[in-house]
């Protein structure tokens, strides 16, 4: 669990609600409905019509990285590649059969299968960069979702205080609803505001460097495995690989 999100979460709103209250302001005159239906469902809606059915998809299911992310460890990782490589150089590459049916990583397990296959050191590079680079613009694209809704939540929230305001124009022989009426209309604009700069940006800047930090890992095991296509020696892999691990 990503406790950093989490906290990132309350800080953003605290910060926006305390200090709303701070200035004298209270908590309930920021609940309006209307305004929440109007940027939260014009910024779906846009969305919807903006993408394809799998990029959403993929989204949906990226979104939840933000408090649960894929687990992702460079030294594990590099001590796996480090041990394949001394079966391969013990029992030879077919040595690795049993290793490959039995991994879970499917990018992993393509890899393994290749080697046990027989296949070049450049054949099998070629074809793995070219599922990471597919791998990465599918998972690109889930996060371009996210900052598309922070482009369209402050227009949405403009769209929803100017709807307020003719509401509160229409009225304009009742000075009492004056005061009232615009307040409420000016709540759509900071529900744009907020959820862009709070949520939207900041969720899609942490889907981006997740996504890159699995790419980084993929890399990694591409050197792995293609080192060992090559017949390297298990320490000299383990130290190409250092400078992955590091930090």
């Amino acid at each position: 669990m990503d406790l950093l999100s989490i906290l990132g979460i309350i800080i953003a709103l605290v910060a926006v609600i305390g200090g709303n209250v701070i200035e004298g302001g209270d908590v309930s005159a920021l609940l309006n409905l209307p305004a929440a239906l109007i940027v939260i469902g014009g910024t779906i809606g846009a969305i919807v019509l903006q993408h394809s059915w799998s990029v959403l998809k993929r989204a949906t299911r990226q979104f939840f990285w933000i408090i649960l992310p894929p687990y992702i460890n460079f030294n594990e990782g590099m001590q796996k590649i480090v041990n394949w490589s001394l079966v391969a150089r013990k029992e030879g590459l077919l040595g690795l059969e049993e290793v490959a049916d039995s991994e879970p990583d499917l990018f992993s397990r393509k890899g393994l299968q290749l080697l046990v296959d027989g296949a070049e050191a450049e054949v099998i590079r070629n074809v793995m960069e070219l599922d990471l680079s597919a791998q990465e613009q599918r998972d690109m694209n889930g996060t371009k979702v996210y900052e598309a809704m922070g482009g369209y939540a402050p227009t949405l929230g403009i769209l929803g205080a100017v709807l307020g305001l003719i509401h509160v124009m229409r009225h304009l022989e009742d000075p009492a609803m004056l005061g009232p009426g615009i307040a409420t209309a000016f709540v759509a604009t900071i529900y744009g505001v907020a959820l862009a700069n709070l949520f939207y940006f900041p969720i899609a800047s942490k889907l981006k460097g997740i996504v890159n930090e699995q790419s980084l890992y993929r890399e990694m095991l591409i050197e792995g495995i293609v080192a060992i296509a090559e017949g390297e020696n298990p320490k000299a892999i383990e130290l190409k690989l250092k400078g992955f691990a590091a930090g």
